[in-house]
């Protein structure tokens, strides 16, 4: 008899290792590696999400009919081994992993790999598009993917008249004191007791409490919810920043999507069909579905495209350790504050603070980019290495000097207090460069154009950033300023 080792992010019955097998003709082992857990210093809720996730599969396949070996092993080549002495599989079957190195780890372990579905685009498909291409455009890449899928498509022509509704996917926060819904919860079981209970002492954050979904059925639930409740008002706030409003309009879908848990298409659907219903504006559709199909299917493509090179690209030279407020959450930058609040709280923080504030703040202070891969990696329950690479280093840190991103999503104070309603009961100011009150993301911004300025000359998208910064008077008082602040980061002390 065969065994399908199924991974922890590969927890659905469609997966291409196991959809057409039976129990009479597979047995299946799951591993928890000891080495894994202790790797990193992992978000409780993240480790928590992953591990009762694996284990409520195990108890649906064993309900299934099928013989489950389930182990914690202090490896995967230790749990492996084990399962061989004790079984003696004809052959060990596994899906295609999500990341590189787990992939060359399967093939030193004789493990035969199936072809990854977990996606709407395979990897190699995603290189064939890509090759001979001078840029690697998402936008290209996503209209390539609603005409070969047929999502939101009217004949040969974009619902609605457009191809992209992000225009109107950009507005500030409303002012009208609108109460956003309120994300589906799970009641904990003696199961989350259990793995609570055993949940490293190295792990930081506060306990699950039941927002994030740990079996498919509760996974369907949350896309139905999002669906009825969320999607109507998705689009224009997507991008706005609120104090104590954590998830706002966001679909929290992503951990599922990343687990298995959900399958990229079935999310797609639903929304898809609410729209053509009349239940969810085009704009809201249409920047859903680019997420998923867009965005998300570009990041895994550009990951397998470029490994394993890319983990140690660092094109701005940046050097600086990461700041200790990434893991006190301690600052007087209320912008960071409420994102690593967040983080801290949910192990979540939507796209915009991820980008925008806790990203923009590492590239601005010029942090060693794998160390913040490291960082958010651990600490977001939708953590993986496909996912942070590409996202940190290319789109957050310029790391890759413009794979990805044509230019540094680099952005000062003014750019926060337009977004968020942070800025207004905030120690610093936005608009002040120098002096005591200036905006910490306000003076490393120009610091940071003239730090770089080198590398970044030939940029045509930062020629008008780079003349205003070549018109300032107190340039000299900003790079002092800078200094204090960074210093001041590096202590702690801001």
């Amino acid at each position: 008899m065969d065994t399908v080792w199924v991974l922890g992010d590969q927890l659905n019955r469609r997966i291409s290792s196991l959809e057409d097998r039976t129990p009479d003709d597979a047995r299946i082992l799951m591993i928890e590696s000891a080495a894994k857990i202790g790797s990193k210093r992992y978000h409780r809720q993240r480790l928590h999400l992953v591990i009762t996730a694996m284990r409520r599969f195990a108890a649906e396949l064993e309900d299934a009919g099928f013989e489950v070996d389930y182990r914690e092993a202090p490896s995967f080549a230790a749990g492996l081994d084990a399962h061989r002495a004790d079984h003696n599989p004809d052959d060990v079957i596994a899906m295609e992993p999500m990341s590189y190195s787990m992939l060359e780890r399967l093939g030193d372990l004789g493990v035969t790999t199936t072809r990854s579905n977990q996606f709407l685009c395979h990897y190699e498909e995603f290189a064939g598009w890509a090759d001979g291409r001078n840029r690697l455009v998402m936008e290209d890449f996503y209209r390539r993917q609603r005409e070969k899928l047929g999502y939101l498509m009217d004949g040969d022509e974009p619902a609605g008249g457009a191809w992209n509704f992000d225009k109107d996917n950009r507005e500030p926060p409303p002012k009208d004191g609108r109460s956003w819904p309120e994300p589906v919860t799970s009641r904990l079981d003696e199961l989350d007791a259990e793995v609570i209970e055993a949940l490293p002492d190295s792990a930081f954050g506060w306990e699950p409490d039941g927002v994030w979904a740990t079996s498919r059925r509760a996974a369907l639930a949350r896309l139905r919810h999002v669906v009825d409740e969320v999607l109507p008002i998705f689009g224009p706030h997507e991008d706005a920043m609120l104090s104590g409003e954590w998830s706002m309009g966001h679909t929290l879908l992503s951990p599922y999507l990343n687990l298995g848990l959900l399958y990229p298409d079935e999310v797609c659907d639903a929304a898809e069909e609410a729209y053509r219903a009349g239940r969810v504006p085009i704009a809201s559709a249409e920047g859903f579905i680019r997420q998923i199909i867009g965005w998300r299917e570009y990041v895994w493509g550009t990951y397998w495209l470029w490994m394993p090179e890319y983990r140690t690209v660092n094109q701005l030279g940046a050097d600086r350790p990461l700041p200790p407020l990434y893991t006190s959450g301690s600052t007087d930058m209320r912008c960071v504050s409420e994102a690593l609040r967040a983080v801290h709280e949910h192990g979540y923080a939507h796209h915009i603070q991820r980008l925008m504030v806790l990203g923009n703040l590492a590239l601005l202070t010029g942090v060693v980019p794998q160390q913040m891969v490291e960082w958010m990696w651990a600490s977001f329950v939708d953590g993986a290495e496909w996912v942070m690479l590409p996202n940190v280093l290319g789109m957050g840190l310029y790391a890759d000097g413009g794979q990805m991103a044509t230019k540094p999503y680099a952005a000062g104070g003014n750019y926060i207090n337009k977004m968020s309603d942070y800025c207004g009961d905030c120690a610093f100011h936005p608009k002040k460069r120098v002096g005591s009150e200036a905006c910490p993301f306000t003076t490393l911004y120009w610091d940071f154009l003239e730090r770089n300025r080198s590398t970044l000359d030939g940029n045509h998208r930062l020629a008008r950033q780079l003349s205003a910064a070549d018109r300032l008077q107190d340039m000299g008082d900003v790079r002092d300023r800078a200094a204090e602040v960074l210093e001041r980061l590096d202590g702690g002390e801001l």
